[in-house]
């Protein structure tokens, strides 16, 4: 478990499952990720996959809680490749609190340095989804390439701690998140 100021993440289990569908089958939330069934068991039966690269240390798939235990969101990380790693599928309740997003990423972020040492982050963002695009350029992340649908961004280790001071009050008080 990862904790921040006052958001935690744990691995996702199977009892996640609903959750995840209603988020992923929300229409507003969804419309700039990838498509799923919006059947619980197929998403439980992913869940019961994907435990196996979570075990291999392959990918993380974390449901994003506040300190109470209620569910507020999820993201993964994926796609090791060196010194860089992917994340998305991040999604985040409507309802939740406006700080979860900022301290989600930092959360992501401080693990991913930190803890699995990785140097860069190169992920993806859906042209249309304005706000996220300007969330990462915000942050430090680089557009390195495009394409008709996504912007290709990378973002460093370096740029990360360049602006990290800037949210240490969304950071947990000891120097790391876990």
């Amino acid at each position: 478990m990862l904790e921040g100021r006052n958001i935690r993440f744990r691995l996702i289990e199977e009892n996640d499952a609903e959750f995840i569908v209603e988020l992923r089958c929300d229409e507003f939330k969804n419309r700039y990720l990838s498509a799923v069934k919006n059947d619980v068991q197929t998403q439980v039966n992913w869940i019961k996959e994907y435990k196996f690269r979570e075990e291999k240390g392959e990918e993380y798939y974390f449901v994003i809680e506040d300190k109470n235990g209620c569910r507020l969101g999820c993201l993964r990380l994926y796609d090791f490749r060196n010194d860089s790693f992917c994340w998305g599928s991040w999604i985040i309740k409507g309802g939740s609190p406006s700080w979860t997003a900022v301290e989600s990423a930092l959360l992501v972020y401080e693990y991913a340095f930190y803890k699995l040492g990785f140097n860069k982050s190169h992920f993806e963002v859906h042209k249309e989804n304005t706000k996220v695009v300007s969330f990462h350029t915000k942050f430090g992340a680089k557009i390195v390439s495009e394409n008709d649908t996504f912007f290709f961004f990378n973002y460093s280790k370096e740029a990360y701690e360049e602006i990290r001071g800037k949210y240490t009050k969304y950071l947990p008080k000891h120097s790391t998140a876990f």
